[in-house]
């Protein structure tokens, strides 16, 4: 929907935010009650679990951003409903850092990053989404319950991810440098990004976030499209692991799973066929679903 211009005779109505926060980035969407879009706004890394601090300031660097788009001041923000959507707020000990960090918002609906997907993609009806970003969860919105399905973070959970692809392109580049695997021109431009050095990958891992993972995704994405038997098996590999967890939510009742996320578009295709009829493109953005969730507060 395009953006509206904000009326002077409307500024004492309610607005919604809807803020979807991930491991890579964060977005934010201002509209009024009737569903016109005001402005967005962008920032980064919004997951709480990797800096408290940051990420909540990232979310409200996006929101001034789709405020001053909007038209709105400082004193707006008092009628300003928040639909939170965030990765890494699974756990209580996240959502109450978030709730307790002293948002200006009128009111505050707090979610998981999945959540807000769910609720975008079958515009809060019943359904199921993967997300494939720079983490990844799933969930599934049956008869008005949600369930969620992995996103227990990266290393241990994330599967499908652009962060374990990442992880597991980096492990095979130092393996076929070793003359362990057969190195590929992917393996060897990943290890370029070391000088060549295994001692400089150590060195890198020390300090990576998950986010520095995925960055090696369009890298993969980039050698796929060459052919690269490594980007095909990594690109399998990825697809394997989002059939896995749509097979469970399917099993949940969820008759189709949305599949949203930056490395969505390219796992799609590899799915095996048990469940690429399953697989579907959401209607809304997280960002919409985030929306839907704002309203309730009203």
């Amino acid at each position: 929907m395009a953006s509206a211009p904000l009326k002077e005779t409307d500024s004492k109505q309610s607005l919604l935010l809807g803020v979807d926060g991930g491991g890579t980035s964060c977005r934010a969407r201002i509209a009024d009650l009737d569903g016109n879009i005001l402005g967005e706004g962008f920032a980064g890394s919004a997951n709480p679990r990797t800096g408290l601090d940051s990420a909540c300031n990232a979310i409200m660097q996006a929101t001034r951003e789709a405020m001053d788009k909007a038209g709105l001041g400082e004193n707006d923000f008092g009628r300003m409903y928040a639909g939170l959507g965030l990765a890494g707020v699974n756990q209580k000990k996240e959502r109450d850092l978030v709730l307790g960090w002293g948002f200006p918002f009128a009111g505050i609906f707090l979610e998981t990053d999945a959540y807000a997907a769910c609720m975008g993609a079958f515009d809060g009806k019943d359904g199921a989404i993967l997300i494939l970003g720079t983490g990844s969860c799933g969930a599934s919105l049956i008869e008005g319950e949600m369930k969620t399905l992995g996103g227990w973070g990266f290393p241990i959970s994330d599967h499908g991810s652009g962060a374990s692809l990442g992880l597991a392109a980096v492990r095979f580049s130092l393996l076929a440098h070793e003359g362990m695997k057969e190195a590929t021109p992917l393996s060897q431009a990943i290890m370029t990004t070391f000088d060549n050095s295994p001692e400089n990958a150590v060195a890198w891992q020390d300090s990576a976030l998950p986010r520095d993972y995925g960055s090696y995704g369009p890298m993969v994405v980039e050698h796929l499209s060459k052919g690269d038997k490594l980007a095909e098996q990594l690109i399998r590999e990825s697809a394997e692991d989002a059939a896995m967890m749509i097979r469970v939510l399917h099993q949940r009742g969820a008759n189709q799973c949305a599949l949203v996320g930056g490395l969505s578009e390219f796992v799609m295709p590899w799915l095996p066929n048990d469940v690429a009829p399953i697989a579907t493109l959401p209607q809304g953005d997280a960002m919409h679903g985030a929306l839907l969730m704002a309203a309730k507060l009203i």
